[in-house]
């Protein structure tokens, strides 16, 4: 969460699961996004393997699934997001984003950090 900005922040949550976060910010600056649920589009077989569902829905749901999905691990923490084995692109259109309660946290939950596509099926809870 310290390092460059587009890079990889993958850390284990509660000792069971990774999570990945983008770093934002600049080098010794603690700014990162938590990447909670994303659209599977590319390697599903291989996907649904991992996370044991045929269900396109479950498959990176959540921060937990999402990594066990991709097959994220400590071992990409750190590694910039524009490189193999990452991939992240501009896209050619502009979703339309909505913001709501933050989940999974105690303090500050009043607070609208979480940024979604509006209508994703893909959302976790």
């Amino acid at each position: 969460m310290f390092g460059p900005p587009g890079h990889a922040y993958v850390y284990r949550s509660y000792g069971i699961h990774w999570c990945l976060n983008l770093v934002c910010g600049g080098e010794g600056v603690a700014e990162a996004v938590l990447i909670r649920a994303l659209e599977p589009t590319v390697g599903l077989d291989e996907q649904r393997r991992r996370r044991g569902t045929e269900d396109v829905r479950a498959l990176c749901s959540g921060p937990g699934k999402l990594c066990q999905a991709l097959g994220i691990t400590r071992e990409h923490d750190g590694l910039p997001l524009d490189e193999p084995p990452f991939l992240l692109g501009e896209r050619d259109d502009a979703p339309e984003i909505v913001t709501g309660p933050r989940i999974g946290i105690t303090h500050a939950t009043e607070l609208s950090w979480r940024y979604m596509e509006r209508g994703s099926p893909y959302l976790s809870r």
